[in-house]
């Protein structure tokens, strides 16, 4: 769950360093969780924030480079994968963030909206806006 949100919001290059980084911090930070506590959610605001360092990051180190190396070709997700991780990479933010919460982690707009500092309507409003754009956008890239 928590690497397929942190695919959603970072992009397949990152996501692997954003999902150790969100365990690293859930390990030192678990004895401090209350008993009661959402784990689910708790991972992905943790996943959210790890995210949002790794953006930040990134676009400090950029390098452009004239032309990316092939991948080797069994390490590549199938290109029905790829289509819909570039459909939901072009969304808005917080509209990337709204899906990938509710339908890739499975959480409650609540949550997402406590997650994204916003409204119970906000989020919803985001999530719906981004499977209303996803409808209007992937079938155009899945048939490239």
């Amino acid at each position: 769950m928590v690497l397929r949100v942190v695919r959603a919001v970072v992009g397949h290059s990152d996501a692997d360093d954003a999902w150790s980084d969100t365990f690293l911090a859930a390990l030192k930070a678990y004895p401090q969780l209350p008993g009661d506590a959402n784990v689910e959610a708790w991972l992905v605001t943790i996943a959210h924030r790890k995210a949002i360092d790794i953006t930040r990051a990134a676009a400090r180190r950029a390098i452009p480079v004239a032309d990316a190396p092939d991948s080797p070709a069994g390490a590549r997700p199938d290109r029905l994968d790829l289509d819909l991780e570039t459909a939901v990479g072009a969304l808005p933010p917080k509209q990337r963030q709204a899906v990938a919460y509710h339908y890739l982690a499975g959480l409650p707009y609540a949550e997402i909206a406590t997650i994204l500092d916003s409204s119970v309507a906000a989020a919803r409003r985001a999530a719906a806006d981004g499977i209303a754009t996803l409808r209007r956008t992937y079938p155009l890239t899945a048939k490239e």
